[in-house]
């Protein structure tokens, strides 16, 4: 049996995502930025994809940017405020995903920012008190911090970082890769400047994605070399690769209930099995409590650290596929930075497994069955 359960790296792409993108790979070719009718006909298409995107989100069109995915995104939103708007302070946490830690360390270390990090309980969860701290010491800051951690599942209340950062004058930017597509997001409501969505995490094309740009928060582009996307982002557009994220999208939305219900009867499976069959296991951060983590996301916690890549390996011979943490990380880092700035026990491992609308029953109760035959025969 194949068994794919590492979809907080990627997901599989929906066969009516693809029958939606094929037009523009092959038929309808034209340059966007074209004047004449084959460039006409794409632009209109474009503009199409990024009126869905708007409303799935309850925003306006202009305010969505269409990008290369969550890096390049988070990369703009960030560099982008804090050059045009000079803001020489960022705060942020531990745990944030490598698109942002390594940009907000990349301007610290050229001199352009100072960084303050959020504390986090053990369980990865923000110490929302000392955010407030931070934000009253620190005048005209950049507040990032994800809304789903991709590696322990861990969900921030952005609504409650939204209305403080708003309350301190503060610009307040989420990436929110991990929950695009499997939460709503209803930007009426929230008070945040930007967020964004990478349409492989929903099952929808790589190398395609957006941001959210407030229309109070506009910044100078971060890719030069071009008119496109208003003037804010360089280079000819990836046009199938956007038909087919905003398709993604509204399936997501159209059938969100239905696979959420799914998933986490899948999640909730996994977990039951794994304690019944694993003793001593745990789940790190709150990736095994219902309503405080995605559902998509499992992050078992295994008794003895040095079997945790051999027990990948075996699970992998075995035609299943999981992972250790990030797979923007791997071979990168030796370990986990997240399981690493929450003091986690050094002497257990840890496999993250995260599911989609596409597993099923018998594979959960499979890798369940599997798992704990490498783990009991090796200790």
């Amino acid at each position: 049996m194949k068994v794919y359960l590492d979809n907080a790296a990627t997901t599989p792409l929906d066969p009516e995502v693809f029958e939606a993108m094929q037009p523009y790979m092959i038929e309808f070719f034209g340059n966007p930025s074209s004047t004449h009718a084959h460039g006409r006909v794409v632009r209109a298409e474009i503009e199409k994809a990024r009126k869905t995107v708007a409303e799935l989100l309850n925003t306006t069109p202009g305010e969505i940017f269409f990008t290369s995915g969550g890096t390049e995104a988070d990369n703009t939103i960030i560099t982008g405020n804090i050059e045009t708007h000079g803001i020489g302070h960022v705060i942020t946490s531990e745990i944030e995903h490598p698109a942002v830690l390594q940009t907000v360390n990349h301007l610290h270390s050229n001199g352009k920012i100072t960084i303050s990090y959020v504390n986090l309980d053990r369980d990865g969860r923000i110490d929302y008190p000392h955010l407030e701290e931070l934000l009253k010491t620190n005048k005209k800051s950049l507040v990032s911090l994800m809304h789903g951690n991709n590696e322990i599942g861990n969900i921030t209340d952005i609504e409650k970082v939204g209305e403080m950062c708003h309350e301190y004058s503060a610009v307040f930017h989420s990436d929110t890769v991990q929950t695009m597509g499997h939460f709503t997001h209803d930007l009426s409501k929230l008070k945040i400047d930007a967020i964004v969505g990478s349409g492989h995490k929903f099952h929808g094309p790589k190398g395609t994605g957006f941001m959210y740009m407030s229309k109070n928060c506009r910044f100078h582009p971060f890719i030069h070399g071009g008119g496109q996307e208003r003037n804010m982002r360089g280079g000819t557009e990836n046009v199938y690769g956007i038909i087919g994220v905003a398709k993604a999208l509204e399936i997501s939305y159209r059938d969100m209930n239905e696979h959420q219900k799914h998933i986490q009867g899948l999640k909730n499976r996994m977990i039951s099995n794994l304690k019944e069959k694993i003793n001593d296991i745990l789940f790190n951060g709150d990736s095994a409590i219902a309503d405080k983590s995605l559902y998509t996301v499992l992050n078992a916690s295994l008794p003895v650290l040095e079997k945790n890549d051999m027990m990948l390996f075996n699970l992998d011979i075995n035609g299943i596929s999981a992972s250790g943490g990030s797979a923007c990380s791997s071979g990168a880092t030796k370990g986990s930075h997240v399981l690493e700035a929450l003091d986690i026990d050094s002497n257990r491992g840890a496999i993250r497994f995260s599911f989609s609308k596409y597993n099923t029953i018998e594979e959960i109760d499979y890798v369940a069955e599997k798992l704990a035959e490498f783990y009991n025969v090796e200790v």
